[in-house]
């Protein structure tokens, strides 16, 4: 197969733990061919197709100088086998621009990993919302008087903005309330942004784990990652400690009710936030915790999503 990977700039890939860099070197390994790209390459004119500017690349087993660029050429992407969307969030306009240049090239014959429109419609925080038998008590809202009367019912929560990564931006706030308002004007800047508050969840000190489904089977180990020290972010990011551990009762059931769901509107991969029982976030966009599973595991789980992609480009 020959795939192109739209995600951020190969310099910034920590390849001890990247998960794009373990799909990859999965791929690799069996023969396919690897190009890669940024969204900022992506571009469409009129009377022709959706293009890019990209470089067809070998990884070398070196953990320093891991790759060679082979060629650098403007290719469609319609000439490709798959385009995988792997860029990072922030989730913001120009995130949506390239889903959109990214449908174009759909319907341009291509085939598109994570798929464009479901990429849009599942915003990773607010996707929770069609699944409410499974989250935390939560408000989504831009008003910080429904902050303050969701204080008063619930005491302990945490408050968070909508496109935030790696646990930036998450603050929690006990039964005291202090500091409510000043936290809730820096998120929601004054009442022009809308912001997520959720009742915190005390078994975090257990782990805010990371269930992956691929094409809609789940992976049997999740990522825990547990906040250190007085932190409350477990976020590998934020300085969490990442635990492999055999999913409970409780993340089978999530995963089973919700991931075959998502992988029949074109999600092939997803990774679901669950704290205790309670699930937070689905994230859809770039889902890490491959290398990490693997390691702690040995369950391969960079197989298991090139099986699944092998699986969908044949069918």
């Amino acid at each position: 197969m020959n795939l192109l990977f739209v995600a951020d700039p190969l310099d910034h890939f920590k390849i001890y733990k990247d998960t794009t860099f373990s799909m990859m070197r999965e791929a690799q390994r069996r023969g396919h061919r690897i190009a890669t790209c940024l969204p900022q390459d992506l571009q469409w004119k009129s009377g022709d197709v959706v293009k890019a500017t990209v470089r067809r690349i070998t990884l070398t087993g070196d953990k320093h100088a891991w790759y060679t660029e082979d060629l650098v050429e403007t290719r469609a992407l319609k000439d490709f086998d798959a385009v995988l969307m792997r860029k990072d969030p922030p989730f913001d306009a120009e995130y949506i621009y390239a889903t959109h240049l990214l449908e174009q090239a759909e319907r341009e014959g291509a085939t598109v990993i994570n798929r464009p429109r479901s990429l849009r419609d599942h915003p990773e925080k607010l996707a929770v919302m069609e699944f409410p038998q499974f989250t935390t008590p939560t408000l989504v809202t831009r008003s910080p008087e429904a902050v303050k009367d969701f204080h008063a019912e619930h005491g302990d929560i945490i408050l968070k903005p909508l496109d935030g990564m790696g646990g930036m931006g998450i603050f929690r706030v006990r039964e005291d309330g202090l500091n409510l308002g000043s936290i809730t004007e820096t998120l929601n800047k004054g009442g022009a942004q809308t912001i997520m508050v959720q009742r915190f969840v005390p078994e975090i000190v257990q782990g805010d784990k990371r269930v992956l489904v691929i094409g809609g089977e789940p992976v049997p180990f999740s990522l825990a990652r547990i906040p250190q020290g007085s932190e409350v972010r477990g976020n590998l990011a934020a300085g969490g400690k990442g635990v492999a551990q055999p999913l409970t009762d409780e993340d089978w059931t999530i995963a089973r009710a919700i991931g075959p769901v998502l992988a029949a509107r074109g999600l092939l991969l997803i990774g679901l936030d669950v704290i205790g029982g309670s699930l937070t976030e689905i994230n859809v966009t770039s889902p890490t915790c491959f290398q990490e599973i693997t390691e702690q595991t040995g369950f391969d789980v960079p197989a298991m999503f090139v099986d699944a992609l092998e699986r969908q480009l044949q069918g």
